[in-house]
């Protein structure tokens, strides 16, 4: 079975191209064009380059003795958290600012959840000289707050999006409609391996240098090239496509996915498409999606702002329904303790999106001195204030247990052998045993 896109633009029966007749052209013409700019030798020569000198890679992969011990386990880091900007989302858009640039145009738009990609997106245009528009829901805005910062201190111009659940779904509709608004002068930044074909394909092909690195390193560092699991978290699914990337093909590799389950999928409060989704068009392709049974767009929740999407890359789809993938979820409850756990054990605090495919560790069973490698798609800066509450609550709930327990001893030793005069006469204490007095 192919795993690859084909000539219609599709992953088995996933993806297309469903767009507005005002983006055909500008569609069409990225279609026709993008293999053949991005196989040049001189586009392959300053990616290449840029990759290496400005993004820094390869990223490390790092053992984690630690978790490795926990988990009977040989564990693997793939830091994509130490790149520039601090995710993997910089490797996407170095590749398509230089396609911009093949492609003549001068205004970059882009979407972002987590900030993430809008960070990288302001980046390279800092770096090319070109305005950047970055949309993003305005629930983001506010729980992403240094990320937008860094946005509008690269010169990125953020527009916070109120429609809908005002999150990454919403912010890419927005950028949609100013793409057809700008058809002529504006190349759209995705994200993800979501939208028209060629998009998926694209940005999967950008982002796979993350796999390939992986293949080279555990050469490296075990003398084979082939891990036994690769887990990455999806939400779009950039990630994982590239971490999953080289290992298609590769039927002894199995490749795990972890969704966003939110509060629970039996909440409704859920990001778990796979779950919950059905074929249905979004964002200019056919993959799966949330949506109620007239159609409509189900809205998803996660405390994961990158994950927080009601759909997921045609890619995914296919590897869900091929059965190529494993797909499972894990809660926000779930997420924050992988989070805490690797920051505690390892000293490396990753972002909510990467605790997600972290919390697989806990959630799976795997053979002995089994060799897994889990991408680090981001370091946990962003998240932050996410995690100062979950300590605050935990103090407070620790607060409160303890409050209940002195209660309950001091109602006890109240009681227990002694009443109190009701006369007014005076209690000598020290005739009273086993009395406490706080």
């Amino acid at each position: 079975m192919s795993y690859q896109v084909n000539e219609k633009g599709y992953y088995g029966e996933f993806g297309g191209a469903f767009i507005p007749e005002m983006l055909y052209p500008n569609v069409k013409h990225l279609e026709q064009n993008y293999l053949k700019i991005i196989e040049s030798e001189s586009f392959q020569t300053e990616f290449v380059s840029l990759l290496k000198h400005y993004v820094g890679r390869p990223s490390p992969l790092y053992y984690s003795k630690r978790l490795s011990d926990k988990y009977g386990i040989r564990l693997y880091l793939k830091r994509e958290d130490l790149n520039h900007t601090g995710s993997h989302k910089i490797n996407n858009t170095i590749g398509q600012i230089l396609m911009a640039r093949h492609l003549g145009k001068k205004r970059i738009i882009a979407e972002t959840g987590a900030g993430q990609h809008g960070v990288a997106t302001a980046t390279v245009c800092a770096r090319e000289g070109l305005e950047c528009i970055v949309f993003m829901g305005a629930t983001d805005v506010a729980r992403q707050m240094p990320n937008v910062e860094k946005m509008q201190m690269l010169g990125a111009t953020v527009v916070p999006v109120q429609s809908g659940n005002k999150t990454l779904k919403d912010a890419t509709n927005e950028a949609i409609r100013d793409w057809i608004n700008h058809p002529d002068e504006t190349h759209y930044i995705i994200g993800s391996v979501v939208g028209p074909h060629p998009y998926p394909d694209m940005v999967a092909r950008f982002q796979s240098i993350i796999s390939a690195e992986i293949k080279q390193q555990l050469l490296e560092q075990t003398g084979s090239p082939l891990p036994d699991s690769v887990i990455a978290c999806v939400g779009g699914g950039s990630n994982a496509a590239g971490a999953f990337y080289h290992f298609l093909n590769e039927p002894n590799v199995k490749l795990i996915a972890v969704e966003a389950d939110g509060k629970g999928l039996e909440t409704g409060e859920t990001a778990a498409t796979m779950a919950a989704g059905r074929p249905g068009i979004i964002h200019g392709s056919l993959t799966l999606l949330m949506q109620t049974d007239d159609g409509q767009i189900v809205e998803p929740y996660s405390i994961s702002a990158g994950l927080d999407y009601p759909g997921i890359g045609p890619l995914h789809s296919h590897l869900f329904k091929s059965q190529r993938a494993l797909f499972i979820r894990a809660t926000d409850d779930e997420a924050l303790a992988a989070a805490f756990e690797l920051t505690r054990m390892e000293g490396i605090i990753p972002a909510l999106e990467s605790a997600h495919a972290l919390a697989a560790l806990s959630k799976l069973s795997f053979k002995k001195d089994e060799t897994v490698v889990i991408n680090i798609s981001g370091r946990g800066d962003k998240d932050m204030e996410a995690y100062r509450n979950h300590m605050k609550n935990i103090k407070n709930k620790e607060q409160e247990n303890t409050q209940t327990k002195l209660s309950l001893n001091n109602e006890d030793v109240y009681t227990k052998g002694y009443t109190f005069p009701t006369d007014g006469t005076l209690v000598d204490f020290r005739k009273v045993t086993g009395l406490y007095i706080p």
